[in-house]
This record gives structure tokens, C-alpha cells and sequence, in this order.
């Protein structure tokens, strides 16, 4: 039933003015449904005004991400989690996050997404979406995926779509068509631009366009401060300072203090930052 014309967005990480850009580019470009491939929340100022814009429309559907997941398993407290988290400082934002969205009453409604996606098109290889990879939220989906490992995955359909890595991807692997979908709200390689996947259905094969759409970020940022999510501390600090920059900070500075055995607090986030930023 072609022609079929499908947004991917993903990683909006509470930044509505991104989502309102890429929503407002996916309707320029006829995309006929929205595919929300995870991680709707967290991070930024906006996780009650994202979620709630994406709910409100007809034309939405949702995959879980390891963010949406996470808030819900830290306000219930989940022994899934390292029990030293919930008195750590460092995870103010989060603690703040999940707060904001309980108190809208948003916090489970996560809770019923699926974990992948499979779009099937008369005569067209299957397409297979997740968060991360179908078999874990948190794995890694590029360019750089060992050919047997998106074999693995696949598991027969031809183009394999994930998120997650907050950089768009685009790659023949093992025979399969591998695409990252790039971040909405929090792009990670250097274009502060934000970033969604437009998929189309053509007579010769599944055709993408990753679409980079400009957005005036001066509003999240302020909003940082203004929500009370910059006063919840470090994380906070760097979730900001990632938007600013469209650079990985957070995993690099867990990596660095692990590393180092130290601790994660204010001093050794400014060693870090001046040692990366200058």
C-alpha cells in the first residue's frame, strides 16, 4: 500500500522546543505516522511538555527507552538498581525528573510500550526498530556494529533501525541496512541541529533521510534554570552543558571518575569540563 512515509524521532530527552521542530519538519515532509523510538524523558526541562505533546496526537506511536524505563524504575525505588544511587546527589536530575512526572500523573505510562517494532510493506524487506538494538536498550546500533552482530539481530529483516548512540548512522552491514535515527533533543556529534530518521516506502526499497532541523535553543536552556532542574547539581549541569555543546559529556565523565576512583561531584566535574571544554 505504498507510498508510506514514516518519521523515526527519538531522544528528545525533555527538550520540547527540539520536538516541536521535528514535528512541525516530519509534517513539511508528509510523514504519515510518528515512531517515538524511546527516551521521550529525562535529561532536560521538558519531560512533562514532551510527553504530553507526543500523547495528545493520533498519529504517534511509542518504542521504550532505557530513560523512559529508568524514571519509573527510580521512583519505585527497583532493586535493579545499584542501591547507592538513591542517596547519591549526582542523581538529582533524575530524582527530579521522575518527581515531575508522577506529579502529572505521566510517570507509568511507559510501562505498556513495546521494546521493538516491525513495519512490514507488500514487496518490501521488513524494518525492525528499537530503542538500542532489539536485544537491549542500552546496546549500541552504527556504522561500527560487527556485520555478525547485525546478522544476529536482524533476524531476517533488511533494515534495522536503532537510537540511543545520540549520532545519526547510516551503513551496509552484513547485507542489512543499518540506521541510527540521530537525537531530537540532545544530538551528540557536534551539530547542535536536532536529529530524526524520515523513512520511506519507494517500489525499490525502503529509501531514509536523516534530517537535521535548526531550532532557537536559548528556551531550554533557560529553562534549566528557571524549572529547578539546574538546582538538583551536577548532572543537571552536564545534561545542559550537552545541549550547549551537542558533545558526549555525562559518559565520559562517568568513565573518567570510575577510572580514577572519584567521586562524582562538583569538583571533579569542573576538572573534567575544563580539561574537555577549556
Amino acid at each position: 500500500m505504498l507510498p508510506v512515509r514514516l518519521a523515526v524521532i527519538a531522544d528528545i530527552h525533555g527538550n520540547a522546543d527540539a520536538l516541536r521542530a521535528v514535528l512541525a519538519d516530519a509534517r513539511a515532509q508528509g510523514a504519515e505516522h510518528i515512531l517515538v523510538n524511546g527516551d521521550v524523558v529525562n535529561r532536560g526541562p521538558d519531560s512533562v511538555e514532551a510527553l504530553s505533546l507526543l500523547l495528545s496526537r493520533e498519529d504517534v506511536s511509542f518504542l521504550l527507552g532505557n530513560h523512559d524505563d529508568l524514571v519509573r524504575l527510580w521512583q519505585g525505588r527497583s532493586e535493579t538498581l545499584p542501591g547507592e544511587w538513591f542517596t547519591d546527589p549526582f542523581w538529582g536530575a533524575t530524582d527530579w525528573t521522575a518527581t515531575e512526572l508522577e506529579r502529572a500523573g505521566l510517570l507509568h505510562v511507559p510501562a505498556g510500550w513495546p521494546m521493538t517494532r516491525t513495519l512490514e510493506v507488500s514487496g518490501l524487506p521488513p524494518v525492525l526498530v528499537a530503542h538500542g538494538t532489539p536485544a537491549d536498550y542500552r546496546e549500541s546500533l552504527s556504522e561500527r556494529t560487527d556485520p555478525r552482530r547485525v546478522a544476529d539481530l536482524a533476524g531476517g529483516a533488511g533494515v534495522l533501525v536503532g537510537s540511543h548512540i545520540h549520532r545519526p548512522a547510516q551503513a551496509e552491514r552484513g547485507g542489512v541496512l543499518v540506521l541510527n535515527t540521530g537525537a531530537v533533543g540532545t544530538p551528540m556529534d557536534g551539530d547542535p541541529r536536532a536529529g530524526y530518521l524520515l523513512l520511506t516506502a519507494a517500489p525499490g526499497g525502503w529509501v531514509p533521510e536523516l534530517r537535521r532541523v535548526p531550532y532557537d535553543r536559548a528556551g531550554v536552556l533557560r529553562r534549566f534554570g528557571t524549572s529547578g532542574l539546574l538546582a538538583t547539581g551536577v548532572s543537571a549541569e552536564i545534561f545542559r552543558d550537552e545541549v550547549l555543546t551537542a558533545r558526549s559529556l555525562y559518559t565520559p565523565y562517568w568513565v573518567w571518575t570510575e577510572t580514577g576512583g572519584l567521586p562524582r561531584n562538583a569538583a571533579t566535574w569542573a576538572a573534567f569540563r575544563q580539561s574537555v571544554m577549556g
